[in-house]
């Protein structure tokens, strides 16, 4: 085979990036290399480069697919970084959230920081984004008189009764809050995965938020189907109006069908929107660093002034990422649960 085959493209997937220190793969002869690294782009040619270039990277065994590069699968099912973060952060969370379970189970207070900490969250999901967004508006009224007779007559002891039941009142959006608690932790361990080094944001992949933002809409279309049953969703989507039967006949089906175009439309955009805030984080701190390689053309004054700046630089847009990771997870349960509000309820 000539040396000068294309053997490796530099822009994949398929492998993790770990400290050179840890790991090295080390192909002597370039008959050595798996064919699939021999398809990809003309980027490296010779094996010393491709070793080079595999410095500090594990490939990721690909048992269900055939890789035509390290950039593109030719068949089957590949997998990639991202889908090994999402089951870790899968493991994760069930292991967090087993134990507080446990904790909590007592019915006692929750004590130490970790079980106020996720609590905390917990009710905030519920108590800030769930009940406000899908509760009815007269509910919402009815709830909060509930709750101000309650305390009125705490202290009468013939309506303990009532103020108690009042306290422990259904509310609409509490059906919703363990969906949208697992969507919030996990969009926000998938941001915070992006802050961690040789890891990286799944919700930078569109694929990922597309999917997230699927999981929002199949539970808009059931969830307003189980309310209203199958046709009532369809002509619940279209704004109740008192119109002449001819002007009815000939606007709603274009309202209906605007209406359906926004509901796929706002769901594609709460995926681009998450995708978009997540990638131009990771690009704004790519641009600074590079700024580090480009100066070290010039002077080393120059150099060792480009590289202080842009250091201080990349640690407070990492701060600011960190506020960025729970703001984003917020917003997209908070939309996800307008969403599932608006399709649970009379328009």
């Amino acid at each position: 085979m000539s040396d000068h085959n294309p053997i490796y493209h530099l822009k994949d997937a398929y492998f993790f990036e770990v400290p050179k220190a840890m790991w090295r793969q080390g192909w002597k002869t370039l008959d050595e290399v798996p064919q699939f690294l021999r398809d990809g782009s003309p980027e490296v040619t010779g094996v010393e480069e491709f070793n080079a270039a595999m410095d500090g990277k594990i490939l990721i065994p690909q048992p269900f697919a055939t890789l035509d590069s390290l950039y593109a699968v030719k068949s089957g099912f590949g997998i990639s970084k991202y889908m090994i973060l999402e089951v870790v952060l899968g493991v994760i969370l069930l292991a967090v959230f087993t134990r507080l379970a446990r904790t909590l189970q007592s019915g006692a207070p929750p004590r130490g920081w970790f079980a106020n900490l996720f609590e905390a969250m917990i009710l905030f999901v519920r108590d800030q984004i769930a009940r406000p967004a899908i509760d009815s508006h007269d509910h919402g009224h009815g709830s909060h008189d509930a709750h101000g007779q309650a305390a009125a007559n705490h202290h009468d002891a013939r309506t303990a009764p009532v103020a108690a039941a009042a306290l422990h009142e259904v509310h609409d959006g509490d059906r919703f809050v363990p969906l949208l608690l697992t969507l919030f932790f996990f969009v926000l361990g998938c941001n915070l995965l992006g802050m961690v080094p040789w890891a990286g944001s799944p919700t930078a992949s569109f694929s990922v938020t597309l999917a997230l933002a699927g999981v929002t809409m199949l539970t808009v279309v059931l969830a307003g189907m189980q309310k209203f049953g199958f046709f009532g969703f369809f002509k619940n989507q279209i704004p109740s109006m008192d119109l002449p039967l001819p002007l009815a006949i000939l606007l709603k089906p274009m309202i209906f069908a605007i209406e359906m175009l926004g509901l796929c439309i706002k769901h594609l955009i709460l995926a681009v929107r998450l995708l978009a805030n997540m990638v131009a984080g990771h690009l704004v701190l790519l641009g600074i660093m590079g700024l580090i390689t480009a100066a070290a053309s010039y002077s080393t004054g120059m150099w060792a002034t480009v590289t202080g700046i842009s250091v201080v630089s990349c640690t407070l847009f990492s701060m600011l990422e960190l506020f960025v990771a729970f703001l984003q997870a917020y917003i997209f349960t908070f939309l996800s649960a307008l969403f599932i509000g608006a399709s649970v309820h009379q328009h």
